[in-house]
This record gives C-alpha cells, sequence and structure tokens, in this order.
C-alpha cells in the first residue's frame, strides 16, 4: 500500500468517522429508531479481554471501524516484510534501508505529521496502531517509532520553515533516518548534566562531545544533538540547545554497533562529535531557540513515555497469546498444559493484569489524542506497562518450559527485546521520582 493510498484510507476515515459519530453504520444505513442513533458506536466495540485474542482487530472503544481498515494494512507489512528477515536484521545488528523506504511508500512513517508539512496526516491514535503492529510482529527490534514518533514532530513542533520543510518529506520516505542523541556515558536520564557542549565562533557554533546507547545511531542521516551552550549558567536548564547534525558533517563520526541483550536488529551506537562547526540555522526552531532546549525536551517527554507503554503494552499482549497457543498444544503427563490447574491460574492472572493495564494506557493514549496527558500519567503508564510487560515475559518463558530459552522460539527475542521498556525514556526508578513529586508536593 503507497503512502497516497494511506493518505487516502485516512481521509475516508474522517469521513466515516462522522458518519459514525452521527448513529450511522460503515454502509450508511438508516438506525431503526432514535435511540440507536444516538450511541456511540464506540460503546458497542468489544473491549480487549472480551474477544477470542488479545490482538483481535475491531476491538477497544478508543479505536473505530475506520481505524481497523489502517491496522489490517498495517499489520500485513510487518507480516509480510519484516518478520521474515527479523533473522538477518539481528545477525548484521540494523535493518537494511530498503525497509525503511519500504516503510515510507506504504505511509507508515510520520503518520501523525500533517501533510502539510510532508507527512501522512493521521492522527496520534493512527501512529499507535503502528506502534502497536509493530510489536504484536515481535518485530520490536527497529527503531522506526522513534523516527516518525520522537523525532519527526520535534522538527515539526519546533522547526523552522526552511528546516521542516528539509527534513520531513525526507524522513516520511524513509530516505532521510532519524535520531535523537540525549544520553550520555557520564550522565544518563540526567539531562540537565550532558557534557557535549557547543560554543559560539562568529556567527557559528563548535559542537565536541560524546553520545552512547543512541537508537538508529549507525543508520540515521540527521540527529537532534542535545547540547550544553551555556557553560557558565548556574542553572542549566537556561543553558541546553538542540542541534540538527546531518552525517555529512565533518568531524561528525559514528562509533560501532553496541552488542545488545535484546531489540538485537536495532542499531544502537555510540556518535562522536570533534569540531563539529554548526551554522546557527542548524539549531532547532533557528536562532531565537537558542537555550530552550531543555524545555522542549521537557514538553515531548510525556508523548516519548507514552510510546514505550503502548509498546510494552502491546508486546504483554503478544506474549501472552503464543503463550496460551503453545501450553494449548504441548503435552505433559498425558495430556495438554493448558489442562493442569496451576497453568490455568497462571494464565487467567496474566490475561486479568494484561486487561487492566490495557484499560488505562487507552485511557491514557485518548487523553494525549486530546491534548490532555499530563508528565505524571505519563510516567504511571510507562512505569505501570512496562514493569507489567517484564513480569509476563518472565511468565511467558516459564510456561514455554526449556523451549522457552532457545532463540527459535518467538518468548525468547520477545523476553530480551522488552527489558529495556522499564529502562529507556527515563528508567522506572526516575518514573517513580517524578510521580512522588505530585504525591508530597
Amino acid at each position: 500500500m503507497s503512502s497516497r493510498s494511506v493518505s487516502r484510507i485516512l481521509r475516508k476515515s474522517q469521513l466515516l468517522k462522522q458518519n459514525l459519530v452521527h448513529g450511522r453504520s460503515v454502509a450508511g444505513k438508516r438506525q431503526s429508531s432514535q435511540d440507536a442513533a444516538d450511541v456511540d458506536p464506540s460503546q458497542s466495540r468489544p473491549e480487549v479481554g472480551q474477544t477470542e485474542s488479545l490482538m483481535d482487530i475491531g476491538t477497544r472503544g478508543i479505536y473505530a471501524e475506520e481505524y481497523d481498515i489502517f491496522r489490517e494494512s498495517v499489520r500485513r507489512f510487518f507480516r509480510d516484510e519484516v518478520t521474515p528477515n527479523q533473522t538477518s536484521w539481528e545477525k548484521q545488528g540494523h535493518v537494511d534501508r530498503e525497509v525503511w523506504a519500504k516503510m515510507g511508500a506504504a505511509g507508515l512513517l510520520g503518520v501523525n505529521v500533517s501533510a502539510e508539512s510532508g507527512g501522512v496526516g493521521g492522527d496520534f491514535k493512527s501512529a499507535m496502531v503502528v506502534i502497536e503492529e509493530q510489536c504484536y510482529a515481535n518485530g520490536d527490534g527497529s527503531g522506526f517509532g522513534l523516527h516518525s514518533d520522537i523525532v519527526m514532530p520535534y522538527i515539526c513542533d519546533y522547526g523552522t520553515p526552511e528546516q521542516i520543510e528539509k527534513f520531513i518529506p525526507a524522513m516520511a520516505a524513509g530516505t532521510n533516518i532519524g535520531a535523537i542523541a540525549m544520553t550520555e556515558p557520564g550522565t544518563g536520564s540526567d539531562l540537565q548534566g550532558v557534557k557535549t557542549h557547543a560554543k559560539k565562533d562568529g556567527d557559528d557554533w563548535i559542537l565536541n562531545g560524546s553520545k552512547v546507547f543512541i537508537t538508529n545511531g549507525y543508520l540515521a542521516n540527521t540527529v537532534i544533538v542535545v547540547a550544553a551552550t551555556q557553560l557558565s549558567s548556574e542553572r542549566k536548564a537556561h543553558g541546553i540547545s538542540l542541534f540538527l547534525v546531518e552525517d555529512t558533517m565533518p568531524g561528525f563520526n559514528k562509533g560501532r554497533i553496541l552488542q545488545k541483550m535484546g531489540q538485537k536488529s536495532t542499531d544502537a551506537a555510540e556518535l562522536f562529535f570533534e569540531d563539529v562547526r554548526l551554522p546557527s540555522s542548524a539549531i532547532l526552531g533557528g536562532p531565537e531557540m537558542q537555550d530552550k532546549g531543555f524545555y522542549h525536551l521537557m514538553s515531548q517527554l510525556p508523548r516519548e513515555r507514552l510510546l514505550i507503554a503502548t509498546g510494552a503494552q502491546a508486546h504483554a499482549e503478544y506474549m501472552f497469546e503464543i503463550t496460551r497457543d503453545y501450553v494449548k498444544k504441548r503435552k505433559a503427563f498425558g495430556k495438554s498444559l493448558s489442562k493442569l490447574q496451576t497453568i490455568q491460574h497462571r494464565l487467567a492472572e496474566m490475561k486479568t493484569e494484561i486487561c487492566v493495564s490495557r484499560a488505562f494506557t487507552d485511557k491514557c493514549i485518548e487523553l494525549f489524542h486530546e491534548g490532555r496527558l499530563d508528565s505524571s500519567l505519563a510516567s504511571m503508564s510507562k512505569y505501570w506497562a512496562s514493569d507489567l510487560c517484564n513480569k509476563v515475559a518472565t511468565d511467558c518463558v516459564q510456561l514455554h518450559g526449556g523451549w522457552g530459552y532457545m532463540w527459535e522460539y518467538p518468548i525468547a527475542r520477545a523476553f530480551t527485546n522488552v527489558r529495556v521498556y522499564s529502562i529507556f525514556g527515563g528508567s522506572n526508578e526516575i518514573m517513580k521520582e517524578l510521580i512522588a513529586r505530585d504525591i508530597v508536593k
């Protein structure tokens, strides 16, 4: 499916949504009574846990049929283009550039970026469909989400018209891969403690420093680099800027692809900046946005943390379903594992916890969609969903027995892929600190 086709689906979806809100069916059939016409169609959709599979299409009240059409096309793409290549990508440490171009051609990059800016023009919930389907395909080892739903929004929200025109269309096409470089070897989650710095030199800036654990770092064409621009400032938050650094710039060097426990097909790398000369126009938002980078980072963190929660939640659902399938087929003591009461109770506990978490995650998605998600709730969603996801991963490997420890089984890959959810985007210990601030203030 081309990006144009996706745009048409999304535009058609808006019209369909208007019809649905007014009580009409997709086929345009008239409702038989005024009462039926007043019913919100989303209320008639089953929630997760009320259908055969937690991954069934056509569920969840925050979505409607127009999203189901899009979800089907996304699921098909990951099944056909991503899943068959996972093993080879893991061996080389990154996905092929060709799949980025295919993602762009299919309209799956920059879904929540306006068409006027060069994106697909869908809403936030549509973008979350892509995140979820990537996890349902157990294809979490690639940085599509960071590129589309973190890097591109930074440029669209804060960039100059010239920056948007230069970067967004190419990023939506998958020909310019984006990354954001925050973390440093000695700072971790402490953004105010960054050592990478840029000094003024005439009208230019000279950038020096290093970054680590940078998703898409090896393949990236454009990196948003967090750097200190007021080294003497006592209040570090007032002296941080964001720079758009391109991989063709002299002095910008990429280190090795880091060997990770999981998400092996995602290229995470070290980045080095040695006297990189940048024009003032390389500051995200232009010269007037100098020293405002910290506030941009803080305003975008709720979105990033919700993305992690969304991925963690979907991956928990995926792991539950493949485990349920396994215990129904695997036999022990003359009968399938699913006939054993201890296995049944473990599955019942997992399903209940996953469904409770899904209700909260969906509420946070809806709140963000409406512009009402605050930092505290975003931190809660990230902490809760990622902790649950890791618990589910441990339980599901246990239910697989020895085979769960074998890489040929999908649960082994999922177990290592999801471990990082509670670490990146701010560790869950940091999330608890942020949540606590609102409690004790």
